[in-house]
């Protein structure tokens, strides 16, 4: 009875590691993983807390997550196929698994060698099934792993395929807004003179690009522990930059020659796209639920009032007509209500102060 169990147990735990392989890799959706989801937030913490021991060597240790991470996966499902096979073959050993020469050890530690060594797709083991029921698990275990190893080695590459896609949006972002991530000194670039029909092309690359994004972190949620040293490479980062873009284009433009550019289908596309992008993000990796649209305290309020005129001037110096009345300074923080909480919220999940991710305009421009 006792075999019989343990073979059993053996199977539930294969079975689980296939399941939550499957679940990441295959079914790719935020929040349906087992044992990776778990474990990937687990290291995330131990990082965290070894880079606040760092000083300033910080931001070096939180860049070796997402890597540390990725080889965390290949081990524990590593791991749990092997302790799975093995306490399938153990009540074998001796009988339906016999040693190439010798006796054969009938110990936990030789079925583990045994179980792996089944399912390693080159090389040789000193064991081999002598009864058909164990020529069958030895069958499985190797198209087992043969399988699962290409589909962890193509998960890894499309994970650093959607890492090199992020980091581009957010290099295009950090360019486009002349190396600030001002949203001000982004629109100014876009359409000097009030010509936005050049930049228009940049807006519909940039909606695209940022739903492309949503997505991605939707098929690859480990991206989330990618975390590098520039904060414009940063999910917050970027989609800070592209609301408050909207947010400036929908409250601040004056004019007929830019009346059309708030209705646009690449702004709302733009507007959505990183909302949703956030909004993603928070409700997956932060305990809690989302945050809502909330009214700023005076102190806040005043701030960005001052960072709205300046933003104005810039965009005045550019030759875009701007309103400058009251009424378009509260348009303004009352668009930007609607998303800096869930971007204060999430930066510094990621590890980044609010401070870094918004604009560092030049004093000469």
């Amino acid at each position: 009875m006792v075999p019989v169990l343990e073979s059993a147990l053996g199977a539930l735990v294969m079975g689980g590691v296939l399941l939550d392989v499957f679940l990441t890799v295959l079914y790719a959706r935020i929040g349906t993983g087992l044992i990776a989801e778990r474990a990937a937030r687990v290291a995330w913490i131990a990082f965290r807390r070894a880079a606040e021991a760092a000083g300033a060597r910080r931001g070096t240790v939180l860049s070796f997550c997402g890597p540390a991470i990725l080889l965390l996966y290949v081990l524990l499902w590593a791991f749990g196929l092997t302790l799975g096979a093995g306490l399938v073959i153990h009540p074998g050993l001796g009988t339906g698994v016999q040693a190439g020469n010798g006796a054969t050890p009938t110990d936990l530690l030789t079925a583990l060698y045994a179980g792996g060594s089944s399912m390693a797709i080159v090389g040789a083991s000193d064991f081999r099934p002598t009864s058909d029921a164990y020529r069958i698990v030895y069958l499985v275990n190797s198209l087992i792993g043969m399988s699962v190893t290409s589909l962890v080695l193509a998960y890894i590459m499309q994970v650093y395929g959607a890492l090199r896609q992020r980091n581009a949006l957010g290099l295009q972002f950090h360019i486009l807004s002349g190396e600030t991530s001002d949203a001000g000194e982004l629109l100014a670039r876009l359409g000097p003179r009030a010509q936005f029909s050049a930049g228009y092309s940049h807006l519909v690359t940039l909606s695209n690009e940022m739903a492309a994004m949503k997505e991605t972190h939707h098929f690859y949620p480990v991206l989330f522990y990618f975390r590098f040293r520039q904060p414009y490479y940063s999910v917050s980062a970027q989609a800070q930059l592209a609301l408050d873009t909207v947010s400036l284009i929908r409250s601040t433009l004056a004019g007929e020659d830019t009346a059309w550019l708030k209705d646009a289908a690449a702004v709302e596309a733009l507007w959505r796209g990183a909302q949703m992008l956030v909004v993603t993000l928070e409700a997956a990796f932060l305990p809690g639920d989302p945050v809502i649209a909330r009214t700023m305290d005076p102190h806040e309020c005043k701030r960005l009032r001052t960072h709205w005129e300046g933003t104005v001037a810039r965009l005045a110096e550019a030759g875009i007509p701007v309103a400058k009345e009251e009424m378009a300074a509260q348009a303004y923080l009352d668009f930007r209500a609607q998303w800096w909480p869930h971007i204060a919220r999430l930066a510094p999940a990621m590890a980044y102060r609010t401070e870094d991710i918004e604009a560092h305009r030049p004093e000469n421009p």
